[in-house]
């Protein structure tokens, strides 16, 4: 199969909503890139859409049932900061840059979800200390790429506060900028969440949102820079893409609290969890609820009557209840006994103790118990597409795409790169391409 493009560069401005398009087109870098570029602002993302699974999806060309990326972080019922899906090797089959390395081609990945201890040429995997011994630095070289992290470590890490925002996306726009000067890779993938932050804590809509895309469109620019500095844009092609959009919220359930109530979770004094029957995972929008042991027909019962007693009043948050065949048809975790979706103006939380409903306030935001927007929805929720923009080697110009869906990126990225991901569930846009 014939390559398209000699470089493949990947930019996930996370949490990138069809809402802001028209913003795009009023920012200078992004306006740029609209002129010549194909696009679309329907993008349909997948269930649940959280961010590592989106991700996943992204550079599998599967959805989380088939990928095995089914939520963010791992069901650790009780633990406060749950693990995440940091590493490789929870994808089932492969990947893009799996495929990509396979055949030489220089890789590089910075803080792109679940990457850790991959085989990437120049990989920043995104990954934080999750325990009180573990040094953030470390642990970061540890699952990635020490010597090129050193580097970049070394440049620019006076950049970053932590794991803060706006700082790190900066501190990664400039050591993806060195990376395309010195290392041109023949597929990049960017990950910035400046964005996803300001939107959690300050409102889908907020003038801090609203700042964060301006910064995005700097970024852009910076990369775009770059890409014509190092004399690589005439055999490039360049991606922008959102993973999800979000929904502000006002209330948090806590599902938890009542399975504790009635017996099914047990905790000790100290609110460490000793035993459960089953648990609510939280994934924001929606939520898992398993059953720790999948024979528990009684359990079950129970819980079916529970979810259909509380579904009958709005005031309980919970919009539609799917039974473990409907969450596989829908792409999510068929493990799951139920999952249930929210009420707009609603997310669910997994604490264990306190009112079954918050309402979520300020001071609870400034804390970073609650946030005020999240997404984790089903992508049928009105308003919620996110979109895709493509221009460059091997990409048809001034094409406006009607829909598409998050699993079809996967599979039009291994075109572009002369690639097969095999058999995805998403599709090749070949309207997209010059072939």
């Amino acid at each position: 199969m014939s390559r398209l493009t000699n470089h493949l560069i990947v930019i996930s401005f996370d949490c990138l909503s069809a809402l802001d398009f028209p913003t795009l087109q009023e920012l200078p870098n992004f306006s740029k890139l609209l002129k010549n570029a194909s696009y679309c602002k329907n993008v349909e993302t997948i269930y649940p859409s959280v961010t590592y699974p989106c991700h996943a999806t992204i550079v599998t060309g599967n959805y989380p049932r088939k990928h095995g990326i089914i939520n963010n972080t791992f069901l650790q019922p009780g633990r406060l900061s749950p693990d995440w899906y940091w590493h490789r090797r929870h994808v089932k089959g492969t990947t893009l840059y799996d495929e990509a390395k396979k055949t030489g081609m220089k890789t590089a990945a910075l803080l792109w979800p679940v990457t850790a201890k991959a085989k990437i040429d120049y990989n920043m995997p995104e990954i934080f200390a999750n325990r009180p011994w573990h040094n953030q630095i470390l642990v970061s070289l540890f699952n990635g790429s020490p010597f090129y992290q050193l580097d970049m470590n070394r440049r620019y890490g006076h950049i970053r506060k932590g794991l803060n925002q706006p700082e790190l996306d900066d501190f990664v726009l400039a050591s993806a900028v060195q990376t395309i000067k010195t290392r041109k890779p023949n597929l990049m993938l960017i990950h910035f969440t400046d964005l996803d932050t300001q939107r959690h804590y300050h409102g889908f809509s907020s003038e801090e949102a609203m700042a964060a895309l301006k910064r995005h469109d700097d970024r852009l620019g910076r990369i775009i820079h770059a890409l014509k500095e190092s004399g690589i844009y005439e055999n490039s092609t360049l991606i922008a893409l959102g993973d999800h959009s979000a929904l502000d919220e006002s209330k948090a359930v806590k599902l938890n609290v009542l399975l504790r109530k009635a017996g099914l979770i047990q905790v000790k004094k100290n609110g460490k969890v000793t035993d459960w029957k089953a648990y609510c995972k939280s994934c924001d929008g929606s939520a898992y609820i398993y059953l720790k042991d999948k024979s528990d027909s009684a359990t079950k019962k129970s819980l079916k009557t529970l979810l259909t007693k509380l579904m009958q009043d709005k005031q309980n948050g919970i919009e539609r209840v799917l039974t473990s065949d409907e969450a596989r048809e829908k792409g999510a975790d068929e493990k799951a006994a139920f999952m249930i979706e929210a009420q707009l103006g609603y997310y669910f939380k997994e604490q264990l103790d306190g009112e079954f409903i918050d309402e979520i306030h300020e001071e609870d935001v400034r804390e970073k118990k609650y946030t005020f927007a999240s997404h984790g929805y089903s992508p049928e929720k009105k308003n919620y597409s996110t979109v895709f923009i493509a221009t460059g080697q091997g990409i048809q110009r001034n094409k406006i795409i009607p829909k598409i869906h998050l699993v079809d990126e996967g599979p039009t990225f291994a075109r572009l790169l002369g690639l097969s991901l095999g058999n995805t569930e998403g599709r090749v846009i070949k309207e997209l391409l010059k072939v």
